[in-house]
């Protein structure tokens, strides 16, 4: 398995991947758009960064994340905001794969830590970062406008 930085070549993978990740949620399956995809993560300003894991020519499943500023003082934080790795590939190391990534990541970015939420109801991955060591912070409420 390796993990790299997802190119304009792979719009039509994470398209499908991110209606997998719609439909996990309990939503329509129904694919991204790829002109919004390609819009957000490949521009001359991108949203985002997305790391795509391969296993030969199959993928895995993607992590996608953006520098946050400030986090700390002056310092930046790399924030995962999706982690999701296919159905096939579950419990073969793809999510430990990718955090190792993310945290490399951030230390060439000069980050000074690595944040992300999780669903209160998806057990699965609370026990994941569990594991990981990473403990639940509290002090602050998530908000959301449309």
């Amino acid at each position: 398995m390796r993990i790299g930085q997802a190119t304009p070549e792979d719009v039509d993978v994470i398209s499908t991947i991110l209606a997998e990740i719609e439909a996990y949620y309990g939503g329509e399956p129904t694919p991204g758009d790829p002109a919004q995809i390609r819009a957000a993560l490949f521009a001359g300003r991108p949203a985002a960064t997305v790391l795509l894991a391969r296993e030969g020519n199959e993928v895995l499943g993607l992590a996608s994340y953006s520098l946050l500023w400030p986090a700390a003082g002056a310092d930046t934080s790399l924030y995962l905001k999706e982690l999701f790795v296919r159905e096939s590939a579950r419990r073969r190391g793809v999510a430990g794969a990718f955090m190792e990534a993310l945290q490399a990541a951030a230390a060439a970015a000069g980050c000074s830590r690595v944040e992300w939420t999780a669903d209160a109801d998806n057990p699965a991955a609370l026990a994941f970062y569990k594991a990981l060591g990473a403990e639940p912070r509290g002090g602050k409420i998530f908000y959301r406008i449309s």
